[in-house]
């Protein structure tokens, strides 16, 4: 019985020691996406790289005590990034995670988080279901979302005559928000979708879609998909010639990567909607060069959505006095995002940070400058626009007026 109440004791004296060590340490970030396969190069190590630059030019150190960053590739899988999530929580005494592309793996860990009562802040996950029906109090969606993608390019491409539709969707969460937004403003403009097409995740060839979708006359072909899936689709369309008989490519989730990786002989003309352009300003640019120096890449939204939560993230912890939650919350809805991502931006109270969004058109390769010039921005969007209204918001944490 001495022993049994001896290593009762050692193991309470333990379990004291690392809640006191979770309580007292310094912060711990942790940024969770794709390392490895079809959304690495629009997240990705250029994610955690963007994380390291927030970190290091924020000083290093938080309420006196150091930022310490861990990372993992969850593989486009729910369960793994679940799993990864709820250790960093359980085990590893993380205080907040960045980025998490995939919208079935961000819709899971968003519950993990909310159990935990940990701050989740998603750059590249995209379904606008996040800051509606799933919302928590911990989550925030940072840099675009499905109904903004979904204002931007298909509400313009019907107002410029654009009124047939057929898409081509990836099949998990992701590509039906994009599509069910998509399609919501196409025919609220008074257009009509005349059909649809689910592809597997990830998929190599899209020959059978592109002919289904050709066969549909649709003027617009709405691609919801993304990474390597879109890349693949947009290829495979010019080879069979589908934009020079009169159909155009509606490209509703598109990076700098992917045009990077197309070349602008393929990606010209399309219409885009983003969040973030490297060469918008003396700012962007900045950031932009100094990223490049470490990626010989210049960063995609998300990247540059990364470095930007993370630093508003950490302004909060130091206004806050505390690493607590629900503290660190208030601040970050209470300041405004003022950097050269976003100004004026503001954290809701579904979660949403509300920021200005770019429509915008792929260069051709007559009206491309220098290296990474590749859009032009048609029309600034204004966040309380782009994004979707409180007033027509399922999220349950919206005071209903």
């Amino acid at each position: 019985m001495r022993h049994s109440a001896a290593g009762l004791g050692l193991i309470f004296a333990l379990l004291f020691t690392a809640s006191a060590h979770a309580q007292n340490g310094g912060v711990k970030i942790g940024v969770i996406n794709d390392q490895s396969s079809i959304y690495a190069d629009l997240s990705g190590m250029g994610g955690v790289e963007a994380a390291r630059m927030a970190i290091e030019d924020f000083g290093g150190k938080v309420l006196g005590k150091p930022i310490e960053m861990i990372s993992a590739d969850h593989q486009n899988k729910p369960d793994i990034a679940s799993n990864i999530v709820s250790k960093w929580f359980d085990v590893e005494n993380v205080d907040a995670v960045f980025d998490l592309p995939n919208s079935s793996a961000m819709l899971a860990v968003q519950e993990i988080a909310r159990k935990a009562k940990k701050i989740l802040v998603v750059s590249t996950g995209a379904t606008s279901d996040f800051t509606g029906k799933a919302c928590s109090p911990f989550g925030i969606h940072w840099t675009y979302d499905t109904y903004a993608l979904a204002h931007g390019t298909g509400k313009v491409l019907v107002e410029q005559g654009g009124d047939t539709w057929f898409f081509i969707t990836v099949d998990y969460a992701f590509g039906h928000a994009l599509e069910r937004d998509t399609a919501n403003f196409v025919k609220a403009a008074g257009g009509k979708v005349l059909g649809a097409l689910r592809h597997p995740f990830p998929n190599q060839d899209f020959s059978t879609y592109l002919l289904q979708a050709q066969a549909s006359k649709a003027k617009i072909i709405g691609l919801a998909n993304a990474g390597s899936d879109v890349i693949n689709t947009i290829k495979q369309a010019a080879e069979f010639g589908i934009t020079q008989r009169g159909q155009r490519l509606a490209g509703l989730l598109l990076f700098d990567s992917d045009i990077h990786s197309l070349g602008l002989r393929t990606a010209q003309g399309i219409v885009m909607t983003t969040g973030f352009y490297w060469d918008l300003n003396d700012e962007t640019r900045a950031f932009s060069k100094r990223f490049f120096e470490r990626r010989k890449a210049m960063p995609t939204m998300v990247q540059a959505g990364v470095y930007s939560s993370i630093t508003h993230y950490l302004k909060a912890v130091q206004a806050a006095g505390t690493k607590e939650s629900l503290p660190v919350m208030a601040k970050m809805r209470e300041m405004p995002v003022d950097d050269f991502f976003a100004k004026n931006g503001q954290v809701r109270e579904d979660g949403r940070m509300v920021h200005d969004m770019y429509l915008a058109q792929v260069k051709t390769p007559e009206e491309s400058k220098y290296d990474w010039d590749y859009l032009k921005i048609l029309k600034v969007i204004p966040g309380p626009e782009a994004f979707r209204p409180l007033a027509e918001s399922e999220c349950p944490l919206v005071a209903k007026r």
